[in-house]
Parts: C-alpha cells; structure tokens; sequence
C-alpha cells in the first residue's frame, strides 16, 4: 500500500511539473501577448495557475508522508511480530 501511495505521489508531481511549464506565467504571458488591456486577465489566469500548482503540490506533499507513514507501520508490525514470536519461544529463524 506504501508503495502505491509512493506512485501516486511521485506521478503527480510529474504532473505538476508539465501543468508549471504549460500554465507557468510565462507561458500565459505569451498566450496574451503584450496587450495592456489583458493585463487584468492575464494576472487573474496567473493567479489562478499558481493556487492550482500550490493545491497539487500539497496534494504530492500528503500523498508521500502517507507513503512514509504506511512504511514505518509496516517496519513496526514487523519488529513486533518477531518480539511476539520471541515471547511464544520461536527463535528469530522460525524455530521453537
């Protein structure tokens, strides 16, 4: 499960990366040309580009500390097992 969350994360910050250089305020920019009258449309487009990569950046950012958290629950579960197998007289090998 760790490691699907790790994919996830890790694709969309591919993502992210295309949707910053496609959406990037210099390429809007050039979309608009130097028109002084789509200034104001221009910075709205900006602004709403830069909410949009900062909420997928947050999204990348849980999506790994999920990732990581699932990975120390699993090396925990694991330590434990092997503690709990100690106290029921199984050697670390499996044995009695």
């Amino acid at each position: 499960m760790a490691k699907k969350f790790e994919l996830q994360a890790y694709d969309l910050r591919a993502y992210l990366k295309k949707f910053q250089d496609e959406t990037g305020e210099e390429a809007i920019s050039d979309g608009f040309g130097l028109l002084t009258e789509s200034d104001e449309v221009r910075n709205a487009y900006i602004e709403y580009s830069t909410t949009a990569a900062a909420a997928m950046k947050a999204v990348h950012e849980h999506l790994d500390a999920i990732a990581d958290a699932l990975r120390k629950v699993n090396k925990n579960t694991e330590v434990n097992d092997e503690n709990t197998a100690v106290l029921f007289g199984k050697g670390s090998g499996g044995d009695k």
